[in-house]
């Protein structure tokens, strides 16, 4: 295998200067551009133990020792937190259920700006089941369930980033190839992920594989030139 070459001539670029933008406008231009990203379909008990559960495309893993995910819940469009986020400053606990493509329709409906307080699971018929790790409970027939714990929350300006760890995770089981080796069968899953702004969401069906190539036998193809299949 071989490394293609750069193309002799640069393309045009168009740089923005984020930092003289509205926050609208740096909206638009991110999210437009960085994609696929998954959906952290957030499940979190509020004081009065009533279940908020609101998804998140700002969001992604980061590590795996310990594992840890971080997402980011905006304000309320009046000011302060939304609720996912004041819930988990108050019990520390919270779900991130990911999205099949049969649920995305009903995890948009969670995206309405019910009133504050206010159960979207009950309101929208969302059945959930009881968590192992953590006293939230996570979506029922989520393909993935992610039980984690706050261990930090960071605010940037007027950017609110909160970072848990996760402490267990459910799989739906015709999703999981060999439990002893950890093998899972992502296609089954069937998860989608945000594309753009509002309302554009992809499928992760449609995949291809490129196998990593060590350091020696990426010298060994420079050595020999491409092939009639490179």
């Amino acid at each position: 295998m071989t490394v293609p070459p750069s193309p002799e001539a640069p393309l045009p670029v168009q740089h923005f200067d984020l930092t003289a933008l509205r926050a609208p406008d740096r909206y638009k231009l991110l999210t437009a551009t960085v994609v696929p990203r998954p959906i952290a379909w957030v499940a979190t008990l509020g004081e009065d133990g009533h279940v908020n559960l609101a998804p998140y495309s700002f969001f992604g893993l980061m590590g795996s020792d310990p594992p840890v995910v971080a997402f980011a819940p905006g304000d309320r469009p009046e000011g302060g937190p939304k609720d996912t986020a004041r819930n988990i400053g108050t019990g520390g606990e919270f779900t991130v259920n990911l999205v099949s493509a049969a649920q995305a329709g009903v995890m948009n409906a969670t995206a309405t700006d019910f009133p504050p307080g206010m159960d979207e699971t009950r309101a929208l018929g969302i059945a959930l089941e009881a968590g192992v790790k953590v006293r939230v409970p996570r979506v029922q027939g989520a393909p993935a369930a992610l039980e984690c714990r706050e261990v930090q929350t960071i605010l940037i300006g007027r950017t609110r980033v909160i970072l848990g760890e996760v402490l267990g995770l459910s799989l739906r089981a015709d999703a999981v190839q060999d439990a002893a080796r950890f093998h899972v069968d992502t296609a089954a899953l069937d998860l989608v992920g945000r594309m753009g702004g509002r309302g554009t969401y992809t499928y992760t069906r449609d995949t291809f594989q490129i196998d990593r190539v060590s350091y020696e036998a990426w010298q060994r193809a420079q050595d020999t030139g491409p092939t009639e299949d490179d």
